[in-house]
């Protein structure tokens, strides 16, 4: 019972992630490196979310805009790996741009998600490289953009592209002002 008083103490009697109040309890944050505190205080809402990806409400995790900046590094791992988990939202990416860890916190945040994601699907553009949220991609070809009369030429840069995360040959973009779903055979990242 001290872990959670020591918890209760630290975080002011409430969530570590997003404030609340209600539903306190301790969450051991997984693959800590020796001498972390692996443990933070999280609400209810927070720990379902958290272990039930299904469930999870990209707007509850808004409120990593003020926790991501804890001096807590379990807290600061489990907002990184939550931005990670959402970062196909968009607003997220922007977030992980601006967080700043220790290496030894970045590892040991990877080496949560690494485990979650060894199936997870592989993006590549038509040179092989490995494409992520946010690249910018230049098309190599042009391309007729279904129902519409939009025609995307060769050379047209198409920025912080979005990954279509149940098929790794789909990405998204915005070209002249229309979101469209490009094959990843017709782009090479820039």
């Amino acid at each position: 019972m001290e872990l959670q008083q020591a918890l209760i103490q630290r975080s002011n009697s409430s969530c570590e992630l997003c404030g609340s109040k209600d539903g306190l309890q301790v969450y051991e944050v997984h693959s800590a490196p020796e001498g972390y505190e692996s443990h933070i205080l999280v609400c209810e809402a927070c720990h379902e979310q958290i272990e039930d990806p299904e469930k999870t409400d990209p707007n509850h995790w808004r409120c990593l805009n003020d926790s991501m900046w804890s001096q807590t590094p379990a807290v600061q791992v489990m907002a990184w790996r939550m931005l990670e988990r959402l970062k196909d939202e968009g607003w997220p990416q922007d977030l992980l741009d601006m967080m700043y860890l220790e290496d030894e916190v970045r590892t040991w945040a990877k080496a949560g998600i690494s485990d979650q994601d060894e199936d997870s699907v592989i993006h590549r553009d038509s040179n092989g490289t490995q494409l992520e949220n946010g690249d910018t991609v230049v098309l190599i070809k042009d391309l007729p953009v279904k129902g519409s009369s939009l025609v995307a030429k060769r050379g047209t840069a198409v920025r912080r592209i979005s990954l279509v995360h149940d098929n790794p040959e789909h990405i998204e973009g915005r070209v002249d002002g229309q979101q469209i779903v490009i094959l990843t055979k017709f782009v090479k990242k820039s």
